[in-house]
């Protein structure tokens, strides 16, 4: 049996102490690093305006028509940087722009000056984008553009980015702890019994996760203002379990390449897309339209919400987190004891109480 042994060993590696095992996983993790390479910067090195939603308000007064007229006008710019909507009244606009259904307000003057309402909390290079795009339009018809912020990120919020840091921490913890936990314990749980077990640990891990977040923050640093900070806890709780179920789900059926694909999904397409330096009518449609369904994404989109739009836009992020979530659960709980054999299953069920 030992001299099986000995000559078995040497039969499994390619080079003397490099195993297929680990031949495989290197070259694994050397097209993850291709992919973040091609992730990051193709997301970033040519940000440019595509179809930014643009409410237009023609001056009070103007004939019938104008505002149309001017969405026309603005919609035919070369490239097609905004994407302009008419709207009746400044109020409705201003609405739209806090309920974050346009991201900049266009007032038209009565003379050759007119305003362009932003909202720097949803990332300021959007604001900067629609102020050098309406600049250039109007001084092709010898106009002025003069820019107000209205809805400001918070002063210690440099550039309304640090949402995105925020929710990108919570995202690495979820993958981290559940990563931990399947090298530590095995990536299958032997029983669902075991798996509930780690689900549990994971839910008070993401509630003590995303305490600790809103905390650090809100009332310690001031980034994000000292009154959300129940809403950020209970949100960054749900963002932190959502990615740890849904990588230990990747672990149950996958094994060690589990965590390969969480950090393909969750780090090299997630955090480029999440709108962080470039939000989305920056970025290449690619990632513009996959940042909304990744949990980077969806928390920085759902934190900038709660701190500055009232609640804007946080559903639709909390209802993406809950089905991976629910997924992530139930393909944990599924997946557990898939491919052990009956004595193994018996020998790691718990033993009956006497």
């Amino acid at each position: 049996m030992s001299m099986h042994g000995q000559h078995e060993a040497p039969r499994r590696e390619l080079l003397p102490g490099v195993t297929r095992r680990a031949a495989v996983l290197v070259v694994g993790v050397l097209l993850l690093q291709l992919g973040f390479v091609l992730s990051y910067v193709g997301a970033f090195h040519a940000p440019v305006p595509r179809a930014v939603p643009l409410a237009v308000v023609a001056p009070a007064g103007a004939p019938a028509g104008t505002a149309e007229d001017l969405v026309a006008q603005l919609d035919g710019l070369p490239g097609r940087p905004v994407e302009a909507t008419a709207y009746g009244s400044e109020d409705d606009a201003r609405r739209a722009l806090a309920d974050r259904d346009v991201d900049g307000v266009l007032l038209v003057g009565t003379g050759t000056e007119d305003g362009l309402l932003v909202a720097g909390a949803e990332g300021g290079a959007v604001a900067t984008a629609l102020e050098q795009v309406l600049t250039r339009a109007d001084a092709a018809q010898q106009r002025t553009l003069t820019t107000t912020d209205v809805l400001p990120a918070g002063d210690g919020d440099a550039r309304g980015l640090s949402a995105f840091y925020l929710a990108v921490g919570w995202v690495v913890g979820g993958y981290l702890v559940a990563s931990i936990i399947g090298v530590s314990a095995g990536s299958r749980p032997a029983t669902r019994g075991r798996a509930g077990t780690r689900l549990v640990a994971l839910a008070v891990y993401a509630l003590l996760s995303g305490l600790g977040g809103a905390l650090i923050a809100g009332p310690v640093l001031g980034a994000l203002g000292g009154g959300h900070t129940l809403a950020l806890t209970l949100f960054g709780a749900l963002l932190v379990f959502a990615v740890g179920a849904a990588t230990a789900a990747l672990q149950v059926w996958t094994g060690l390449v589990g965590i390969g694909l969480a950090i393909l999904a969750f780090v090299v397409l997630g955090n480029p897309s999440a709108g962080g330096a470039y939000p989305a009518p920056l970025l290449p449609p690619f990632w513009a339209a996959i940042g909304p369904w990744l949990p980077p994404g969806a928390g920085t989109g759902a934190v900038r919400g709660i701190v500055y739009f009232d609640g804007a836009g946080v559903g639709q992020a909390v209802a993406v987190l809950v089905a991976y979530a629910v997924v992530g659960t139930a393909a944990t709980l599924l997946g557990a004891g898939r491919g052990l054999t009956p004595a193994a299953a018996a020998q790691a069920a718990p033993a009956p109480a006497r």
